[in-house]
């Protein structure tokens, strides 16, 4: 995925709310949308170095999308729209392989409850065991090599994964794809000890024939690819 605007680089000063923080920009303290609602609390932390994307429009309160961060020396996207533009691009390239090819692709597909990122067929019109569900989770948590999710409990995480679940047992294909938005990390597993209930559900899930897969990405300034699959711990 490449990206689209003219980036700069800045300093964190704070987080304001879940969209709204204050970042140190040539010079001066300027206001930032934050496009994560997760906690983030070991990224954004005061005096660390920022990606600032510049999106100019009138109907924006500040044109300084954060879109990245440094944690030393290795940088992390924390755009949470990023992940599921990477992996439909990674799947058209055939990319990732255990998904394999698939000719007709559908966004934000309904199934139950959920919404779906992703519903991939043989064909348009193909029977449930050629079609897959995909739900794609964005991954900013990691700690000595291993990448975590969720860094805040979440309800309706656990919920897709039950609706997953219920796809399988119907007879589609059905698949999670934890998408670590940085490089390097060897392994991802559920952040148990944040949300108990969602760790259980992706157990349940896998047990129950979903896909659980995990890559990591390769960052830069200019753009943000799909690298190396990810070791999963279920």
């Amino acid at each position: 995925m490449k990206i689209p605007n003219n980036t700069i680089e800045g300093i964190f000063i704070e987080r304001l709310n879940r969209f709204e923080g204050i970042a140190e920009i040539k010079g001066r303290k300027e206001l930032l949308h934050i496009p994560n609602t997760g906690r983030c609390r070991e990224l954004l932390i005061a005096g660390a170095r920022i990606i600032i994307e510049v999106r100019e429009s009138n109907t924006r309160k500040t044109p300084y999308e954060m879109i990245m961060v440094y944690k030393g020396d290795r940088l992390v996207s924390i755009d949470s729209q990023a992940p599921n533009k990477i992996v439909e691009e990674a799947l058209k390239k055939g990319m990732i392989e255990e998904i394999g090819s698939y000719g007709y692709v559908k966004r934000e597909a309904y199934y139950q409850s959920s919404r779906f990122d992703l519903l991939l067929k043989k064909t348009e019109f193909a029977e449930k065991s050629d079609s897959c569900y995909i739900e794609v989770k964005g991954v900013t948590l990691e700690k000595d090599g291993i990448a975590m999710f969720p860094d805040a409990p979440t309800e309706r995480g656990a919920r897709h994964l039950r609706e997953l679940s219920d796809a399988r047992k119907e007879g589609y294909r059905a698949a999670v794809i934890f998408l670590v938005q940085m490089e390097g990390t060897r392994n991802f597993m559920a952040n148990r000890l944040m949300d108990s209930q969602f760790a259980e559900a992706l157990t349940a899930a896998g047990d129950s024939g979903v896909e659980v897969l995990s890559y990591d990405c390769r960052v830069s300034r200019q753009e943000i690819v799909i690298n190396k699959k990810v070791e999963v711990i279920l």
